[in-house]
């Protein structure tokens, strides 16, 4: 049976919010895909996540949420991700981190599905190493499901690109989020490892990733500092689209996702 997945990179704040309400659903049904996977850690003012940012996403048609490296900037989080499993934090944080890095959950035809969140070293905030956590990972839900998708939230593309040859043809698909621009390498590696750098942001696009412009640039320009609200304008939901052959696990393709709102309510 041919299985499709919907990725979606980082929400930022309410912008992001609202076109997922706008948009979510009705993307799912004109692309096929049964289960949705979201990157929600900058959902609450562009920064965090909270409980009803994060019941907002889920009732606008996200399965599971993962986040990264703000995952605790929002003093509810700890509570919230140790009581809502759908909503992920990353599997190599300290251990004692409240919540879990990685679950399985059924798609909307019974499908199970593993999706593991991770967190890059090179150039973030101390983590365990997410290579070694990985293989970890992955050798516990595939006894599971053959399915297995891994959000690799982190700074450098060289990071990233090394996971998915590490995983290759052990997943189903590799894909990053973090630097809210969407790239355009998506591929199928030769092991059948769906794979894409970033998956891009959810939020408005004219901006500084997510933020006004013109606060980002006086802090820039001047070395002061500054609040980087969150910007407004050019709102779109940005991800990808990954088929999977469900008797295999293997990726049969991947395909770019940009939807643009139609206006601002």
């Amino acid at each position: 049976m041919e299985l499709k997945i919907l990725t979606l990179g980082d929400v930022v704040g309410k912008p992001g919010r609202r076109i997922l309400r706008q948009k979510l659903r009705d993307t799912l049904d004109r692309l096929g895909a049964t289960f949705c996977v979201v990157n929600g850690e900058n959902a609450a003012g562009g920064s965090g996540i909270t409980r009803d940012t994060g019941k907002e996403i889920l009732d606008a048609g996200a399965d599971v949420i993962t986040t990264g490296d703000h995952v605790w900037k929002q003093k509810e989080a700890a509570n919230l991700l140790t009581e809502d499993h759908r909503i992920l934090r990353p599997a190599n944080m300290n251990p004692r981190c409240a919540g879990v890095g990685h679950g399985v959950f059924e798609t909307q035809n019974g499908v199970r599905v593993g999706v593991v969140n991770l967190l890059g070293r090179v150039f973030m905030n101390p983590a365990e190493d997410p290579f070694r956590a990985a293989e970890q990972v992955v050798e516990e839900l595939s006894k599971e499901t053959n399915i297995l998708l891994i959000d690799i939230h982190c700074e450098a593309t060289s990071e990233k690109i090394a996971m998915g040859w590490l995983l290759d043809g052990k997943v189903s698909a590799v894909f990053g989020t973090h630097t809210h621009v969407q790239t355009a390498d998506e591929r199928v590696l030769p092991g059948g490892t769906a794979y894409i750098t970033d998956l891009g942001m959810t939020g408005p696009h004219d901006s500084i990733l997510g933020r006004r412009t013109d606060r980002v640039l006086d802090a820039v320009t001047t070395g002061m500092p500054k609040s980087f609200d969150v910007a407004k304008g050019d709102v779109r939901m940005c991800g990808a689209i990954i088929t999977i052959d469900s008797a295999t696990g293997c990726a049969t393709a991947i395909e770019r996702v940009v939807v643009r709102e139609d206006k601002e309510e």
